[in-house]
C-alpha cells in the first residue's frame, strides 16, 4: 500500500471526523460527570463509531451496486457532500449544527449524538466508502480501516484530554484550527469530484 494513499486517507478522515472540533462538544456533553464515567462514555462512543464505519467500508460499495449506483457517481456525490462540510467548517455552521445536535438532556450521549452523527456522520461514512473503493480487496480494506482506527483512537485520546486542550487552545484556537482543516477538506473534496468525473470517461481520459 503506497504511502500517498495512506496519507490521503488519514487526512480525509481526520478532517471529516475532526477530533479537535469534537473536543469542546464532548466537554459540554459530559460536563459535571466523574472522570471514570467520562472515559466510559468516550470509549463506548468510539467503539460504536468504529463498528459503523467498518461496516460501511466493507459493504457500502455492494449496497451501492445493489441499488444501481456506480462508484464514479458516488465519488462525485461524496465529493460534493464533503465540499459542503468544508464550507460549514469555514463559516462555523458545522460547529453550530453540532452544538445543536448535542443540545438537550441525554442520559448517555455515547450513542447519540457522539457516535452518531458526530463521529460516524454522513461525511465519514461517505469517505470510508470512497476510500475503500479506491483500493478494492482485503489489503485495501484493511488499510482504510486501520487508518480510520488511528483517527478514532486519536479522537478518544483527545476526549480524555479534553479539559486540558480546551484551556490551552481556547475558543479562538479551536476556530482557527477548524478553518484550516476546512480549507484542506475543500481541496480534497474537489479532488474526489475530479476523480469521479475522470472515471466516467466523459472527459476522454
Amino acid at each position: 500500500m503506497d504511502a500517498a494513499f495512506l496519507i490521503t486517507a488519514f487526512t480525509t478522515l481526520f478532517v471529516v471526523i475532526d477530533p479537535i472540533g469534537l473536543t469542546p462538544i464532548f466537554v459540554a456533553l459530559t460536563a459535571g460527570l466523574p472522570a471514570a464515567e467520562r472515559r466510559a462514555i468516550a470509549l463506548r462512543a468510539c467503539l460504536i463509531a468504529v463498528a459503523i464505519l467498518t461496516l460501511f467500508a466493507g459493504f457500502g460499495e455492494a449496497v451501492l451496486g445493489f441499488v444501481g449506483i456506480s462508484m464514479p457517481a458516488f465519488r462525485i456525490a461524496g465529493g460534493i457532500l464533503l465540499f459542503l462540510t468544508a464550507l460549514d467548517m469555514l463559516f462555523e455552521r458545522r460547529t453550530q449544527r453540532r452544538e445543536g445536535q448535542a443540545s438537550g438532556e441525554q442520559p448517555d450521549p455515547s450513542v447519540f449524538p457522539l457516535a452518531i452523527p458526530l463521529i460516524a456522520g454522513p461525511g465519514a461514512i461517505a469517505s470510508m466508502i470512497l476510500l475503500a473503493g479506491q483500493r478494492p480487496g482485503l489489503p485495501g480494506l484493511g488499510a482504510v480501516v486501520g487508518v480510520m482506527l488511528g483517527v478514532v483512537v486519536l479522537a478518544f485520546l483527545l476526549f480524555l484530554a479534553a479539559p486540558l486542550i480546551e484551556r490551552a487552545l481556547g475558543r479562538v484556537g479551536v476556530n482557527v484550527v477548524t478553518r484550516l482543516l476546512g480549507m484542506l477538506l475543500a481541496a480534497l473534496s474537489v479532488q474526489f469530484v475530479l476523480d469521479g468525473i475522470r472515471e466516467t470517461g466523459i472527459l476522454g481520459a
